[in-house]
């Protein structure tokens, strides 16, 4: 199983204690106002089950994501393969997150989501990684452009799976990095 460290976190499995920070990033209506559902304590429970069955048959997934100094979870940044956009190609991997809103602002996401182009691109041999979130999720976005990720309007989707009673919440914005693209920019900072 993989874990990785950056300077101030430790991205890695999930274990029992985190099951309580789980369900509540996915319970919680701040970190959720971009999505269609909340999950209640069983379906978030089997949600991390799952998570951490994937991780450790793939050695990456949606990672939970500690803070090395304390041990305490804030949520999670990973790679995980995408079926959700309707043009990528089968195999194609996405870059996402979710944080307890108290650790918003203070770059862990940047951080750890750094890492994980770099695992993805020099351990993995991915071509490219794609991310993508509701278009008016501006601190998400933001992220994906602060990591170096280019948007693509022409890539723009409305999810699949968001049902129509949530319109406002279907319409994604599409970005996507390659791996020539983060050589690059790793080698100009």
């Amino acid at each position: 199983m993989k874990t990785l460290r950056t300077e101030r976190l430790i991205l890695r499995n999930w274990e029992e204690r985190d099951r309580e920070l789980f369900h509540r990033i996915n319970s919680d209506e701040t970190v959720m106002e971009f999505f269609p559902f909340r999950r209640d304590r069983a379906t978030s429970d089997a949600k991390m089950d799952e998570f951490r069955e994937t991780f450790a048959r793939q050695d990456f997934g949606w990672a939970a994501t500690e803070i090395a100094t304390t041990g305490e979870c804030i949520g999670f940044v990973g790679l995980s393969y995408t079926e959700d956009t309707p043009f990528m190609p089968a195999g194609s991997v996405e870059i996402g997150w979710r944080l307890a809103p108290e650790f918003w602002g203070h770059g862990y996401v940047s951080e750890a989501a750094r890492a994980w182009l770099d695992y993805g691109f020099e351990v993995l041999g991915l071509k490219e990684i794609v991310s993508f979130a509701v278009t008016a999720n501006r601190r998400s976005t933001a992220v994906m452009e602060r990591i170096g990720m280019t948007a693509e309007p022409a890539h723009d989707f409305d999810h699949p799976g968001v049902p129509d009673s949530h319109p406002h919440l279907k319409r994604h914005s599409f970005y996507r990095i390659t791996a020539e693209e983060w050589t690059k920019k790793k080698a100009a900072s």
